[in-house]
Formats: structure tokens, sequence, C-alpha cells
């Protein structure tokens, strides 16, 4: 019975033993990152880097013009426009601008050129875009959108160029606000008043011409009265 029980006292003191010594960890060895992710993760920042310098220097020596963070407004920079055609242009804008973020890329000026029915070539729909493109940043913004109307009116755009075409496939009248092709923005102003002096004379016309008929009315219903008159007698 003793040795039992010491058999026994030692078996647990053995557990404890072994419960208090630390376990050794296992041993992890480190995660490498892949050789291409990292190398790709350098590269893009290198390109983005690259650009930045780069556009940041053809701002220096007059090659690119710095992005304009001012606010624009369409009614008071093209004043020589209405606001029914501001709208009009505002809306095909936004019709074509499927992606919704304020631009026309190439893609979209693409659909936009097939749906009016005068596709371009890749190289002609970039021409497009760098022909009013500001800001170099390769798509369209409305204020360069609303350039291109600007120059059709004021006939500076090539008449077989798609700037053309698009302008005057839209189906959006730029001529009506006196414009006319005119090369100057003052001389338009004068053609808009000029025409807009004959519109308030023609309508004084017709105003003292259907006063005159009034008149012509009543002459003849007295005249008429006044014979009644004379039989009636």
């Amino acid at each position: 019975m003793a040795s039992d029980e010491l058999a026994k006292k030692l078996q647990s003191r053995l557990a404890a033993t072994q419960e208090t010594e630390p376990r050794p960890e296992p041993k992890h060895s480190p995660v490498q990152p892949k050789p291409q992710e990292a190398d790709g993760a350098c590269g893009d920042s290198s390109s983005e880097l690259s650009a930045i310098l780069t556009r940041r220097q053809d701002i220096n020596e007059g090659n690119a013009a710095p992005r304009l963070t001012r606010v624009f407004n369409p009614y008071t920079e093209f004043k020589e426009f209405s606001r029914k055609q501001i709208k009009d242009m505002e809306m095909m804008f936004k019709r074509y601008d499927t992606g919704k973020d304020g631009f026309i890329d190439l893609m979209e000026l693409k659909l936009m050129m097939e749906k009016l029915g005068a596709p371009q070539t890749h190289l002609g729909l970039k021409n497009m875009i760098k022909e009013v493109d500001e800001d170099f940043d390769g798509k369209l913004s409305f204020r360069e959108f609303l350039l291109i109307f600007r120059r059709a009116a004021a006939g500076e755009l090539q008449e077989e160029s798609g700037l053309m075409a698009l302008a005057r496939l839209s189906e959006i009248n730029v001529s009506t606000e006196g414009v006319m092709g005119a090369k100057d923005f003052f001389e338009a102003k004068m053609q808009a008043l000029s025409l807009g002096s004959k519109f308030e004379a023609e309508i004084r016309e017709e105003k003292e011409e259907r006063k005159r008929q009034e008149e012509d009315k009543k002459e003849r219903q007295a005249a008429f009265k006044q014979l009644q008159s004379t039989f009636c007698s």
C-alpha cells in the first residue's frame, strides 16, 4: 500500500513539473513579399512620380496650363450664348457623360460621334479632345465642351474637322443670338442688338397695323349704323 501511494505521488509531481516547464514555440519563417508584387508597387509609384514631375516641368516651361480650381459659371463666361442654348449644351453633355464624373472621355466621345452619325477614328477622337483640352487631362470638361460651340460660332474650326461635325450635328443653333460666325465677341453683341431692335420694330408695326384695322372696323360700323338710320327714318 505504501509503495502504491508513493508511486501516485511521484506521478503527480512529474505531471506538475511538465506543466510548469515552458513549451518551445514553433518556429515560423518570416513571410517574404513576392518579388512581382514588390516590383509592381515600385513601378506604379515611380510612374506616378514621373508623370507628376513631367507635368510640373511642362507647366514651368509654359507647355502646359495649370489646372484651374476656380468656380466656373457658364452664363457669365459664355455671354454670347443664351441661357437656353447653354442649357441645351449642358443636357447634351450630361447625356453622353455616362460615367457621371463631369467629363467626357475618349470612349464617351466615340459613342457621341457614332450617335451623331459622324464616327471618328481613334486618332481623330484624340485630336478632337486635344484641340480644346486646356488642362491636358485627355478628356473634355463642360467648359471645354462649350469652347467647341464658341469656336464653331466664331468660324475658327475647319469645315471637315470632327469638332465642326459635332457642333453641326448637335442640333444646337448657335447663330440665333447674333453670333453668325463673327470673329469678335463685341461684333457678335452688336449683331445681336441689331437683330433685337429689328424684332422690336416688327412688333411695333404689327401692333400699329392691328390698331388701324380696329379703327377701320369701328368707322365701317358707324357708317353702317348711320346708313341704317337713314333708311329707317
